[in-house]
């Protein structure tokens, strides 16, 4: 018997079933990533029960959760009491070399959840929604008096810088650099890196005060402890001189002042014939895929920042008395190399 294809309309009303019940899929993903689903199936404990026991959750209500994961693709099972991860659960295993459990869990916790329930607010006014859910001035403000939160958003980061790292490495020529630093680097993923590609590289991170531990100790787990430092401050006030700083995701937190005061503060002690390496992603033409557009949409509610078209990054150098003389794609971003105006 020939198939019968769902006409347009149904297709179109199935797809947009799917965006407007997409939040029940991202907390279905939170529980899975917070109650360790990947990490228990792949050592062989694979029942509810079992994993209820091992993390004091309802067993009903863990059976209920992973034969949802079972319709999302998360799992199999051919019994529905014994489950087996997918490869896509294992993107939720907290070692996977391309984890995805931090980042998970912080997008869907209080600090971003609730902000983004106000996004047509967003939309309205143009401003980030922190101060109005948690009545701070901005995230990093939140996260500074939600210390666990902090902690699940900055591995977060290091869950994105990980899977991107060994492409930024690979395009930013690091030869005759003295010392890099990872501006805002959190864990340190970028610059850790670009030091293993190159034995002889000195680089370290600057990040706030209670962020700069975590980089210290994966640097110091890696062995690179005698080529990298660490410096807690407030890069609004100023950096340490460098002959290359890195900033990764960083501009895309802000509105364009303050990038300007930012990259201002670089080329204040950027040592001569020194770059800066802006890494974030590129917004391109209006119908392009991917992710930029809706992170576009995740600055717009979280931060007040966006993402940006390469004019738009030209125009912060010329601003901050920078030139931009190279860019090249890393994986899911573009590395934006600038020097001093001469």
């Amino acid at each position: 018997m020939t198939a019968v294809r769902p006409s347009p309309a149904a297709q179109d009303y199935d797809r947009m079933m799917g965006m407007v019940t997409g939040f029940w899929v991202t907390q279905v993903v939170r529980a899975a990533a917070l109650y360790n689903l990947a990490d228990h199936l792949a050592a062989g404990t694979d029942t509810a029960e079992a994993i209820a026991e091992a993390e004091s959750t309802d067993p009903d209500a863990t059976r209920r959760l992973m034969r949802t994961c079972a319709s999302l693709g998360l799992t199999t099972s051919e019994d529905g009491r014994h489950f087996t991860g997918t490869s896509l659960l294992s993107t939720l295993q907290e070692d996977a070399p391309h984890s995805l459990r931090h980042f998970a869990i912080s997008q869907s916790a209080p600090g971003h959840w609730l902000p983004w329930g106000r996004f047509p607010e967003a939309v309205r006014t143009g401003r980030h929604q922190v101060t109005a859910a948690h009545g701070e001035a901005n995230i990093f403000d939140y996260f500074a008096e939600h210390l666990d939160e902090a902690s699940s958003f900055t591995e977060s980061m290091s869950n994105l810088s990980r899977a991107s790292a060994l492409d930024i490495a690979a395009v930013l020529d690091t030869k005759g650099v003295t010392l890099a630093l990872d501006i805002g680097g959190a864990g340190g993923d970028v610059v850790r890196a670009m030091m293993r590609a190159n034995t002889k590289l000195n680089g370290g991170v600057f990040d706030l005060p209670h962020i700069v531990p975590t980089a210290a100790a994966a640097a110091k787990a890696e062995g690179l402890e005698g080529r990298f430092t660490t410096v807690g401050g407030d890069f609004f006030d100023s950096v340490p001189p460098a002959d290359l700083y890195v900033l990764k995701y960083i501009l895309h937190d802000w509105e364009d002042a303050d990038c300007v005061r930012i990259l201002r503060n670089c080329r204040t002690h950027l040592a001569e014939g020194g770059r800066i390496a802006v890494v974030d992603h590129l917004v391109g033409d209006a119908d392009q895929p991917g992710l930029a557009p809706l992170m576009d949409m995740n600055m717009l509610a979280m931060t007040g920042g966006r993402e940006r078209h390469i004019a738009e990054f030209d125009a912060l150098f010329t601003a901050a008395g920078l030139r931009r003389v190279k860019v090249t794609p890393a994986g899911a971003f573009a590395v934006i190399e600038a020097r001093l105006t001469p």
